[in-house]
């Protein structure tokens, strides 16, 4: 039994802002973006698509190889949710037409919360390897415009199966993990954008980071040398850089940057250019990493580092399996990033600022969206997807 990922999928919508427009604004030149964060361009989602839309198209993607009739969870890992009570999984289970018996639960720690329900995923198929289980995660990051944050902003959704047939990546039985009350990033229930102390929540980043990868290495066994590759999870790119160079650091290895690099800078690519999807972010960088890589990457282990402010994070790791890029629709993701839509500031602002009714008052989206599913309205406090 070879508990993993059977099958991995992303969507992302088919708008986007170069950051350089954002850096005009400020009056900045737009490499104060493109090397100081490491951030090229940002997806933007228009108003007939939220998590709910994105992330039902992002697994049915995930769900075209697999027997779905085995699928009896459905994870959603969201900071963006839509609703205080009912699971935007609950949505995506309709507009895929799954089975009724099967459990769906919405999970919420910040940015963490895809890990979680990868972990839990992986304990249910061990107690029932005929079973499979659908993580969803999607997210639209706000930080509200000219604010510090506004070039971290992003939209888009990841999906993967998880079952006892792995055919992209198996995963391993160690974790280190950590957890401090700490308030470096946080969204209360009245304010639509996130409030976030940059410097702060890189300070605890790396703190959780060390603390992680110490229990991990105890655990596992394992060094620096064992891993082929490292994913993070990227708020932005150079997070991912900074927080590499810093573990290199703590293991005492004085590696060229050139080499340190090297084991990162694939897991980059797209996060550049889509930009910052909360609970997605990490996993984004796996399927950029598995896309852009050959096939030398097969039977090698890639390294996971998973952060959710607040905060709870945790290094894990897995086995790439053989032959995996030919059961990524890589073609398919390549379209979605081929075929965008630059916006102009005002464009992208006028999308920024649009919101649903807070009355529950009838609202007809016209159709902007390119995806199979979207959001076609409000009725009745109600959301209508089609």
């Amino acid at each position: 039994m070879q508990i993993g990922i059977e099958s991995l999928s992303f969507y992302i919508p088919h708008l986007f802002i170069d950051l350089k427009a954002i850096a005009e604004k400020k009056n900045a030149p737009a490499k104060v973006f493109y090397r100081g964060i490491g951030q090229e361009k940002m997806a933007v989602a228009p108003p007939d698509e939220d998590i709910i839309s994105m992330g039902a198209n992002a697994a049915w993607q995930a769900c075209q190889t697999v027997d779905t009739a085995k699928i009896d969870t459905l994870f959603f890992a969201t900071e963006s949710g839509v609703d205080q009570s009912k699971a935007a999984g609950v949505y995506v289970h309709r507009l895929l037409q799954l089975s009724p018996n099967c459990r769906t639960v919405e999970l919420k720690q910040a940015c963490y919360s895809g890990t979680a329900a990868l972990q839990m995923a992986t304990g249910w198929i061990r107690q029932h390897p005929d079973s499979k289980v659908l993580i969803v995660m999607s997210d639209i990051a706000r930080y509200g415009l000219s604010s510090a944050g506004e070039p971290t902003q992003g939209a888009g959704s990841v999906a993967m199966v998880i079952s006892a047939e792995a055919k992209i990546l198996y995963l391993e039985p160690f974790f280190g993990l950590y957890c401090e009350d700490v308030m470096d990033f946080w969204r209360p229930n009245y304010l639509d954008y996130a409030l976030v102390d940059g410097k702060y929540s890189i300070s605890v980043y790396i703190k959780a980071l060390q603390s992680c990868w110490n229990q991990y290495k105890q655990q596992s066994g394992y060094s620096f040398s064992d891993f082929a590759r490292f994913c993070y999870h990227l708020p932005f790119s150079k997070m991912a850089e900074k927080a590499h160079h810093e573990l290199a650091k703590l293991e005492n290895l004085a590696l060229p940057v050139a080499e340190l690099d090297k084991k990162i800078e694939k897991g980059l690519l797209y996060n550049r250019i889509i930009g910052n999807i909360y609970t997605a972010s990490l996993y984004m960088g796996l399927i950029s990493m598995l896309e852009n890589s050959d096939e030398e990457l097969s039977d090698k282990r890639l390294a996971f580092f998973s952060y959710g402010s607040g905060c709870v994070a945790e290094f894990f790791s897995g086995m790439v399996m053989k032959n995996f890029q030919s059961n990524l629709p890589i073609a398919r993701h390549r379209d979605l990033l081929k075929n965008r839509i630059e916006l102009n500031y005002q464009q992208y602002a006028e999308y920024y600022n649009f919101s649903l009714p807070v009355d529950g008052s009838t609202l007809s989206l016209d159709r902007i969206s390119r995806g199979k599913f979207r959001l076609k309205g409000i009725r009745n406090h109600m959301r209508l997807y089609e």
